[in-house]
């Protein structure tokens, strides 16, 4: 299966050929969805006993399953939270691909964590964390913000054993009302509560809220969660306030910052990230707005030991590795065997450095701020809030949920962008996400005329 011959090296020059159209696309094709009928009738059964042979497996993936797939790189893919990677980031995630390296422990991968781990350290630092804080990489936010609490509430059972006090009967993790759907998840996954902190008026908690939160606090609570950029609308917690109360209150602060947290890199919005540094644990994933490849969450503690005597794995055929004292990023999250994720991103930031990408930042968050004012220039569309970061929420007066949805089909089948429709508080509207440096003006303009009738 391995071995080279002439057949291997003809599926490798068409690979190499392939992923060389793909880069020098500019931009990549939008391309659309499709049924599973559809693809059934076009591409058929793929996995047989005998084999396609490589070249014909390509073929039905350049001509059927690729076009069948949105491009999330493409300047007006605004949906959900678009991925933007440059060209550096998406060369380099061939190398790894093409390397077999082993990304858990420092023993095999050391090169690749030490470059990981300068990743993490400069996020570390531009959060105003301490120089010991460390972390490592891991597949999504789902992934990064479960770890993170699951170190926080074995912190937290620790203490509570050290003292003699008695373990609560349910443990219990705070956040805002509009948190992220992942707490969630952890929270079902940890079999743990999660109490939901009603927002202010402006859609995020601080000291007001979360006070009030307190006075009814419950036993078991061990973690306050702030989000630093909502994913619907970009709003930041104001981390300063929910900061110093969880640590009046002796509480874990972690920071949900998945999406918006590269905004900290923007003098624009820098201020809106005060407290963060108060921090214990916090993520960001370089695949939403730092443009990085899919996957990528970067997960940082403050005191990375308390993350490892939570999560390190331990057996005989590992004691060679846990034992040695090095830094193997699998002791860090809910992880074993993994890839180095964090390389695409490092080889990135090492090209082009830092002030590229506080620039590149910037760029989108200008962007919002422009079309911010194309929307309340015309009188048939209506602000839903004031953008912070780079999401924009907007309505079109009189439409309803299926006015959008026939909107959306007809920008996806002409090919102009993925704007699909979204709601707050009941009722439809639509987002824009914008974290493609390539994303327009023009563009934005073009996809707000283009609701002004139906």
């Amino acid at each position: 299966m391995h071995r080279v011959n002439d057949a291997t090296v003809d599926l490798r020059e068409a690979i190499f050929a392939y992923a060389r159209t793909r880069l020098n696309y500019e931009p990549a094709p939008l391309d659309n969805t499709a049924s599973p009928e559809l693809l059934w009738q076009q591409a058929g059964q793929t996995i047989t006993e005998d084999g396609l042979g490589g070249l014909e497996a390509l073929k039905i993936f350049e001509q059927v399953l690729a076009p069948a797939t949105i491009s999330t790189d493409h300047p007006g893919y605004l949906s959900f939270i678009p991925c933007a990677p440059t060209e550096a980031s998406k060369l380099f995630d061939l190398v790894v691909s093409a390397s077999g390296i082993y990304g858990g422990s420092w023993l095999e991968g050391a090169g690749a964590v030490y470059a990981e781990n300068q990743v993490l350290s400069w996020l570390a630092k531009e959060a105003g964390l301490p120089a010991e804080s460390g972390g490592v990489f891991v597949q999504g936010g789902t992934l990064g913000n479960l770890s993170a609490l699951v170190a926080a509430r074995e912190n937290y059972r620790q203490q509570l054993l050290k003292s003699g006090q008695p373990l609560p009967n349910r443990f219990a993790v705070a956040c805002s009302s509009e948190a992220h759907s992942s707490l969630k998840t952890a929270a079902r996954v940890m079999d743990i509560d999660l109490l939901p902190i009603p927002v202010a008026a402006d859609g995020r908690i601080g000291h007001a809220e979360v006070s009030a939160m307190l006075t009814t606090k419950p036993s078991g609570l061990f973690a306050i969660v702030a989000t630093g950029g909502t994913t619907n609308f970009g709003i930041v917690d104001r981390l300063d306030e929910i900061g110093q109360l969880a640590k009046a209150h002796n509480l874990w602060f972690h920071v949900d910052g998945a999406y918006g947290l590269a905004g900290m890199l923007s003098p624009l919005t820098r201020n809106l990230f005060a407290g963060l540094e108060l921090a214990d644990s916090f993520i960001v994933d370089p695949h939403k707005w730092l443009f990085a490849p899919f996957d990528a969450c970067a997960l940082i503690y403050r005191n990375p030991e308390i993350a490892r005597a939570a999560h390190a794995q331990h057996g005989e055929y590992l004691d060679t590795l846990t034992d040695s004292g090095d830094f193997n990023p699998s002791d860090y999250a809910i992880n074993l065997t993994r890839r180095p994720r964090g390389l695409p991103l490092w080889f990135s930031l090492a090209t082009h450095g830092v002030a590229t990408y506080r620039e590149a930042v910037t760029k989108n968050i200008e962007l919002a701020k422009f079309a911010r004012d194309e929307i309340v220039k015309r009188d048939f569309l209506t602000l839903v809030r004031e953008p912070e970061l780079s999401v924009v929420v907007f309505e079109r007066n009189g439409w309803t949920l299926a006015d959008y949805e026939a909107w959306s089909d007809r920008l996806l089948n002409n090919q102009i962008a993925f704007v699909v429709p979204s709601s707050h508080a009941g009722r439809p509207n639509a987002r824009f996400a914008i974290v493609n440096p390539l994303t327009s003006q023009e563009l934005i303009v073009d996809i707000l005329n283009s609701m002004e009738d139906k």
